[in-house]
């Protein structure tokens, strides 16, 4: 978050940082600044305009309400508030006027939903859509640096012939894929399923949109990618919807199989925007289309979005 603060040169007379549970004597950088970690208090959350909260739920719970009051909007990336009929769930490109109905609380949405809206968003403006069923193949990235760890760990240790250590994840990650995101429900979804399925609607205004999901934990470091089946309400051709949603701010399509190109997660880490491709014709329905959506979760997955969101609400106070 600091470091694309700082890239897109975002208005501010000061920053601070604070942390709930660090060490004492830790600082950050920010352009040339050494940035103090100060404790996470209601003191320290008072004078301040806007804060960008990279909380656990629970953390945010307890403090993101206490700076709402001591007069900022607060930018939670937790799930703790996405579901509040009260807090907008914004994704600029999508819905950037939702962030007007705030009442101190702006909500990050998760970030295989954030990258999915954006070409939704393109086809439902043209066409209209009807059904949504998407597969992700999410980043262990996903899950921060202790998940990141025992991939590189468990990779060394499987190809020097030794056995994989488990900690993080509920079996081995490293040449294995996991179809198992955040806890099951009694139905058998897993509570990441039912947030790309609820957030989807809730940012899109679609309560009633028919929508399934599979999440998946793959051996890949870092960006998230989702195959994304959509039925439209009118036909839409594969080469209109190349130029619909290349047109969407925040999407590139690259989409040519001739030449064999299209998004993966290793070309896409570390860029900011919203990866199309493998967009085809779903011959099995009326109006059917695939596509294949790629994104850094660590980006325009949070950090960016939530920077983004920053800015609309700098523009509010400067109005």
């Amino acid at each position: 978050m600091l470091r694309v603060l700082e890239e897109r040169s975002f208005p501010l007379d000061s920053i601070s940082a604070m942390a709930s549970d660090r060490g004492e004597d830790r600082r950050v950088k920010f352009g040339d600044e050494d940035v103090p970690v100060v404790p996470l208090t209601e003191e320290s959350l008072s004078d301040l305009d806007i804060v960008l909260f990279a909380t656990g739920a629970s953390v945010s719970r307890e403090f993101v309400p206490i700076a709402a009051a001591a007069g900022a909007v607060a930018i939670d990336n937790s799930r703790a508030f996405r579901m509040d009929p009260d807090v907008p769930l914004v994704v600029p490109e999508v819905n950037p006027d939702a962030v007007r109905s705030h009442s101190g609380i702006v909500a990050n949405p998760n970030c295989s939903t954030i990258q999915i809206v954006l070409p939704l968003e393109a086809v439902r403006r043209e066409v209209g859509i009807v059904r949504v069923v998407a597969s992700t193949y999410q980043s262990v990235s996903g899950t921060g640096l202790a998940a990141m760890e025992e991939l590189d760990e468990q990779t060394r240790a499987v190809l020097a012939g030794e056995p994989a250590v488990t900690e993080v994840y509920p079996t081995q990650i490293a040449f294995n894929c996991i179809p198992h995101i955040d806890d099951f429900d009694e139905e058998g979804h897993t509570r990441e399923e039912r947030k790309m399925v609820n957030e989807t609607r809730k940012i899109m205004s679609l309560p009633e949109l028919g929508m399934t999901v599979t999440c998946v934990r793959v051996p890949v470091f870092r960006s998230h990618a989702v195959a994304m089946n959509v039925e439209t309400e009118r036909p839409l051709e594969p080469e209109e919807a190349r130029a619909v949603i290349a047109a969407w701010p925040g999407v590139r399509v690259l989409d040519d199989p001739a030449s064999l190109s299209y998004p993966t997660q290793v070309e896409t880490s570390d860029t900011d925007d919203v990866w199309v491709g493998r967009i085809r014709k779903d011959e099995s329905v009326r109006n059917g289309l695939w596509m294949w959506v790629v994104a850094d979760n660590l980006l325009k997955g949070a950090a960016l979005n939530a920077v983004q969101i920053a800015e609309l609400l700098a523009d509010e106070l400067s109005d």
